[in-house]
């Protein structure tokens, strides 16, 4: 089996062809960090227009890397939600023209399950696990108990960690993207200067909140003298934030813990996927909950936690393997929840 997969959902127009062994064959990602740096964040319509002119040259250019015709293809998976429905239909509508062209398979994946799955093909890990899906948009924590089968535990009931990382990373004068430079700036910041709250911390359940957080932020701010911050303030507040987040983040997952056990007594694995997994104060404070549990640990290269291709080639695979095609008429979805039964999460909106 050989899969060629496309990732348009967000700011990274993305191909990759892989092998029925998980062999990576090729991968182009472009990134479209310049084109919404001068915004401070992304502009759907110039993310939507950018894979509009760059995905059909990334296509190829990533199937002759890979030294395969379409011929060889045995499917081609695209990203058909969620994330900005412009970009979405990018990818989808060129998935679907390469499957209707040479008859092959098209395979709409959620691209959630991309980060889903990404354990499985870096780690091997078997179902059933828990899953912290961190990114710009979501903020979840899920029992993975096999391909296109979720029970959600907890998510954010009004911003995800790395809008919060974006957020303040803006009113701290840091540009975007937001959680890199957070952390960059956190090296040589005091995490003890500003008391920040920890949201959600202690309490039942498995949901997180970083909104208060984020005013927190703002108001110790502005709490000091007149004018310009100083690179010394900067980084304290920013090394502040990022260990109030990575505190309440630690905390929600020790609690997930527990009660993912209860379900599933044979799981034993705790993975981090998405965006945000690639900060470092985070996985090494996730390693240690784990390591006081009695869990393992598993998080994915950096590479394969923002947004890439290969994760949806490889999570079209599995669909495949198991007969999961879709058909040419499969509408696009902007929003497109892992766990469709969960209860609405209080204050959660579209973003449970």
């Amino acid at each position: 089996m050989i899969v060629l997969g496309l990732e348009t959902s967000c700011d990274e127009t993305a191909a990759a062809v892989i092998d029925g062994a998980g062999k990576v064959l090729s991968h182009a990602v472009l990134s479209q960090i310049s084109e919404h740096k001068p915004y401070g964040g992304i502009v759907p319509e110039i993310a939507a227009r950018s894979h509009l002119s760059h995905l059909d040259a990334l296509v190829q250019n990533a199937m002759n890397d890979a030294g395969v015709a379409y011929k060889d293809l045995s499917g081609v998976a695209a990203t058909a939600g969620p994330g900005l429905i412009g970009g979405v239909l990018v990818g989808v509508m060129t998935a679907k023209a390469i499957a209707s062209v040479h008859g092959i398979p098209f395979l709409a994946v959620n691209h959630l399950e991309g980060h889903a799955l990404t354990a499985r093909f870096t780690d091997g890990v078997e179902f059933p696990y828990l899953l912290l899906l961190v990114s710009g948009g979501h903020c979840q924590l899920l029992a993975v108990q096999d391909v296109g089968k979720y029970q959600r535990l907890g998510t954010t009931v009004d911003d995800a960690a790395g809008e919060a990382f974006d957020k303040v990373a803006k009113m701290l004068g840091l540009g975007y993207p937001g959680g890199p430079a957070i952390e960059r700036a956190a090296k040589d910041g005091d995490r003890n200067r500003f008391d920040l709250p920890r949201p959600m911390k202690g309490r039942a359940g498995c949901d997180f909140s970083f909104s208060g957080l984020k005013t927190a932020v703002r108001q110790a701010a502005e709490s000091l003298p007149a004018g310009d911050l100083s690179t010394k303030d900067v980084s304290d507040l920013a090394a502040s934030f990022q260990a109030a987040l990575v505190d309440s983040a630690t905390d929600r997952c020790a609690g997930a813990i527990e009660t993912f056990r209860a379900l599933y007594a044979e799981g034993n694995t705790l993975v981090v996927s998405g965006g945000v997994a690639a900060n470092t104060a985070l996985r090494s404070a996730l390693m240690k909950t784990c390591e006081d549990a009695g869990m393992k640990f598993v998080a994915p290269p950096v590479a394969l936690c923002t947004d890439n291709a290969v994760m949806i080639a490889w999570a079209g695979l599995e669909r495949l393997k198991l007969g999961l095609i879709d058909p040419l008429d499969f509408k696009a979805r902007p929003r497109w929840p892992l766990d469709p039964d969960a209860a609405p999460a209080r204050g959660a909106g579209v973003k449970a």
